[in-house]
């Protein structure tokens, strides 16, 4: 890894780290090709695709995953922010285990469920009354019908840069496979934009969903006074305030809504909650979750064989123990002291490179200048975030295509230390490509 970077520029850069990459994956290469003879592209998750193509991974143990062809690295990928616990947590896997051992499609209630649904309503502020799905995309869905429900109004606002889910994401405004609300499309942390358009629409717009930090977009997080005043114009019109913390809900013990003092009407949730298994839930204040008492004679239906199955909420009700107040918190302060060690890294070459997030959740970014939407971001050279992503993987270091890294409570002072120090390394040779990728005046 010491050679001198010859390349001219960072495309021929990124050509010559595939190339290593493929030499060193045959047979994860091997296994994509067999694969695609019945998955189109050997793939049935898009986000873990990559080029030339991914890495399989063959076993995972604490914060580390190891790929067929041998070579191990540490996750900063995470799951996407999913895998907070790391991989095959003790109390987590005992419980698992024990639910096996007594029978997991069980057909009805099962005591896990009122255990987790109690600790939940505890955590979250805005959280009266809960219910369970199968992921975030579900609970996201569910949310949105529900605010529909209440309000009988139809239309949905939610803002450039969002994933809400496999149908709900707008990255690139409204894409074709998305679930057919009639949307409203606003620019995240813009307040006058947003409260005009909700004011403007608020005889038909029943929800507003929002993430307090957007993480698929490169973990941007959105001001206080945004959602304060998002808040605000909402309960004005008896619109709906649903915040999406899928994601963030790991970056305080009462998510971000309790870090910003800001109470939603409703809360989704989903990713690490389970400990690993699939989980998702929405729930907020008890007049909107009443909904759904089936003691009502109008009770709306919420339907899902595997809402309560015995093996996620096992796996929930088990993290819930092993995640303190005290553990999230000294993890999400490693989060951040490793981004200002990122950043003042950066500093030192005088590059244009910043890492943004909040605790343990941060992403890169190859630009100069405050990022507040994706838009921000899409100036940036479309080839400098894969190749760092490739010559990182090289240094053992995994995180997503698009530069994000999350932290799991198995790592420590070791691992941050190890992807400072590969960090520095991709820089020493590849400063100079980035600067004249990267600069404003190129």
């Amino acid at each position: 890894m010491n050679e001198i970077r010859h390349n001219l520029d960072v495309a021929r850069a990124l050509t010559d780290a595939e190339e290593r990459y493929s030499r060193q994956h045959s047979l994860s290469l091997a296994y994509m090709e067999r694969a695609s003879r019945f998955m189109p592209g050997g793939n049935t998750r898009s986000v873990l695709f990559f080029k030339p193509f991914p890495f399989v991974v063959r076993t995972s143990s604490g914060c580390r995953v190891l790929d067929l062809d041998g070579n191990n690295y540490v996750d900063f990928l995470c799951e996407y922010s999913a895998g907070l616990f790391g991989h095959s947590e003790p109390t987590i896997k005992a419980a698992i285990q024990h639910a096996i051992e007594t029978g997991w499609v069980h057909g009805g209630h099962i005591e896990n469920e009122a255990r987790l649904a109690a600790a939940l309503c505890l955590r979250f502020p805005s959280v009266e009354r809960i219910r369970f799905t199968n992921s975030g995309t579900e609970a996201n869905l569910m949310a949105l019908v529900t605010a529909r429900a209440f309000t009988k109004r139809s239309r949905i606002m939610a803002f450039r840069g969002g994933y809400h889910g496999g149908v709900l994401h707008y990255k690139s405004g409204d894409a074709d496979q998305n679930a057919p609300f009639p949307l409203v499309l606003c620019t995240y942390n813009d307040i006058a934009q947003t409260v005009a358009a909700i004011n403007r629409e608020a005889r038909d717009l029943a929800a507003v969903i929002v993430e307090p930090l957007q993480g698929s977009a490169g973990c941007i997080p959105a001001s206080r006074e945004f959602l304060s005043a998002i808040r605000s114009v909402c309960e004005r019109h008896g619109i709906i305030l649903i915040f999406d913390e899928v994601m963030c809900s790991r970056l305080a013990p009462g998510g971000l809504q309790g870090a910003l003092g800001i109470t939603p009407d409703l809360t989704t949730l989903g990713k690490y909650l389970e400990g690993g298994a699939s989980f998702g839930a929405f729930g907020g204040r008890e007049d909107i979750m009443s909904l759904y008492d089936p003691n009502r004679p109008d009770a709306l239906a919420h339907a899902g064989t595997f809402n309560n199955n015995a093996l996620s909420m096992a796996a929930a009700v088990a993290a819930a123990t092993v995640l303190s107040s005290d553990r999230l918190v000294q993890l999400n302060a490693m989060g951040d002291a490793l981004r200002a060690k990122l950043n003042g890294i950066a500093r030192a070459r005088a590059l244009p490179i910043q890492f943004i997030g909040s605790g343990s959740m941060m992403n890169i970014h190859f630009r100069e200048g405050e990022i507040r939407t994706i838009a921000d971001t899409q100036t940036e050279d479309p080839n400098v975030k894969p190749l760092f992503h490739l010559e990182m993987l090289e240094r053992g270091q995994y995180l997503t295509r698009n530069g994000m890294l999350n932290l799991s409570l198995p790592m420590s002072a070791c691992e941050l230390e190890g992807v400072a120090s590969a960090f520095e390394d991709f820089l020493e040779l590849n400063g100079s490509l980035i600067v004249a990728c990267c600069s404003p005046f190129t």
